[in-house]
């Protein structure tokens, strides 16, 4: 079987876009309920998992925050794709979502050449998979740019 991407309708990749971005909504939410030894898991960082541990309110709110932002960039994506009604700022908002994902998975590149030992596996495989959620953004946001900008 020969697949071929650009043959995909339009939408498609907005779809899978907004798939991925509400996935990672999805697990932040689960880390809220899981608790320190999911943000530990998952790669939040000593002090995040510390401040878990003692009941601050910061590691839940960041995460919150995070989920609901993710769920906003999914919304857009789904809009885009025509699958929801028209947002605001429809294209304005998936080149901004698209190039913070593009730059969160890039910031592996300087590091590993110049903090190589600040590298950790939940760094090198959260870079990855943002450049992939980016580039998912970016293929999807190409292909229906002609029709985001009219209405």
């Amino acid at each position: 079987m020969h697949f071929k991407l650009m043959t995909l309708p339009a939408h498609s990749l907005l779809i899978l876009a907004a798939s991925l971005s509400a996935i990672a909504s999805v697990l932040h939410i689960v880390i809220l309920f899981g608790g320190p030894a999911w943000y530990d898991r998952f790669g939040a960082g000593a002090r995040i998992v510390e401040l878990s541990k003692a009941g601050h309110w910061y590691p839940t709110a960041i995460t919150a925050v995070i989920a609901s932002v993710l769920a906003v960039w999914a919304a857009y994506a789904l809009s885009a794709a025509g699958v929801l009604p028209r947002l605001p700022l429809l294209r304005t908002v998936l080149c901004a979502v698209t190039a913070i994902y593009l730059l969160r998975g890039l910031v592996i590149v300087p590091m590993l050449l110049f903090a190589r030992e600040r590298v950790n596996a939940f760094l090198l495989w959260s870079s990855l998979v943002c450049l992939f959620y980016g580039a998912v953004h970016g293929v999807g946001l190409i292909q229906v740019w002609p029709m985001l900008s009219t209405g």
